[in-house]
């Protein structure tokens, strides 16, 4: 196992990320992260939190699941029951520009399934992407518009991340 971030590159890579998107985003439209379940939420709620302290206003966030949106939901090979849980979005997203947060981009199903996801809630002005780690092996045509760290992680390694809300610890590690 390699650590690839730790805590501290962790919170100066979601820095990096809130900068950026301050910069590509026009001061008078309106912004909200929205993350996918489980860690893209906790990273939205941070995102969120500091795009609020850097731009002076409110920058509402929500947990989006995409459980019924998975292409695998129905896989033959599938044997386990899918755990559904709870979309919390407080907020219309009508005409918001939404910047959908994940912790890892990989074959770009979890995020086709979110945007999905997303427009059957309403209609954003825009949807951008922004992970934590985005690494090679893209099944679908999906490319973040804002990614903290570019692996190279080979397709057998796992590329985790741990953050202190649900793990205990800020560490992206890869097996």
């Amino acid at each position: 196992m390699k650590v690839i971030l730790d805590s501290k590159q962790i919170k100066q890579t979601l820095n990096e990320l809130t900068d950026k998107i301050i910069s590509d985003t026009p001061h008078n439209l309106n912004i909200a992260a929205i993350g996918i379940r489980s860690r893209g939420e906790i990273l939205a709620q941070r995102l969120s939190s500091q795009l609020s302290k850097k731009l002076g206003k409110d920058i509402p966030f929500g947990t989006l699941d995409i459980t019924l949106y998975r292409d695998d939901l129905n896989s033959p090979q599938g044997t386990e029951q899918p755990q559904v849980r709870t979309t919390e979005i407080g907020f219309d997203i009508d005409d918001k520009i939404i910047i959908l947060v994940d912790d890892v981009l990989y074959t770009g199903r979890s995020t086709r399934a979110a945007m999905d996801a997303l427009i059957d809630l309403g209609r954003p002005r825009a949807i951008k992407l922004a992970v934590l780690v985005d690494r090679a092996g893209r099944e679908f045509p999906i490319q973040a518009d804002y990614a903290g760290y570019k692996s190279d992680a080979e397709p057998s390694n796992l590329v985790q991340v741990n953050l202190v809300e649900s793990d205990g610890k800020d560490e992206v590690t890869i097996d």
